[in-house]
């Protein structure tokens, strides 16, 4: 069976450590694809720059911090949300905002969810494992989000 593939979009070491520890603590095999910012991000999913040789299909989810460099998570999240190829991916913002212009931005955006990342280390943890175990192995993915039988395996 192909493991889904998450994409995560996030510029902080801590928090890529942080939140790729909480999924391997809830053994969660899936891939897990880091980008450091929202370039990088629209690089990944429309397959060009250095990620143009990738396997097809698209992440079953994208986990969005909004603060990044060159290109924010709100311009990541209106372009994806505004390309009919992709909206039906989801994503969700994992962000430290709570401010509320910006909660309403990404639902006016099209948002799947907008998580607060947690400032204690065990809510985080627990936070991230949720998020991990809904979006990859409960809920069902759209379509073109799982690779071809032909394209090689995740790990």
């Amino acid at each position: 069976m192909e493991l889904k593939r998450i994409l995560l979009v996030e510029d902080s070491l801590n928090d890529i450590e942080l939140i790729l520890t909480s999924l391997a603590e809830n053994n969660l095999g899936n891939e897990v694809v880091v980008v450091r910012d929202g370039e990088e991000a629209l690089d990944y999913i429309y397959r060009r720059g250095v990620f143009r040789l990738r396997r097809e299909g698209n992440p079953v989810v994208v986990m969005l911090d909004l603060k990044l460099p060159k290109v924010d998570g709100f311009e990541v999240l209106g372009r994806l949300k505004s390309d009919p190829n992709l909206r039906v991916i989801p994503v969700v913002v994992l962000t430290s905002s709570r401010e509320e212009r910006d909660l309403a931005r990404c639902y006016e955006l099209g948002t799947n969810a907008y998580v607060v990342k947690p400032i204690d280390f065990h809510e985080f943890v627990d936070v991230i494992k949720n998020l991990g175990l809904f979006w990859a192995i409960i809920n069902e993915p759209p379509p073109g989000s799982m690779p071809s039988p032909r394209n090689e395996r995740s790990v």
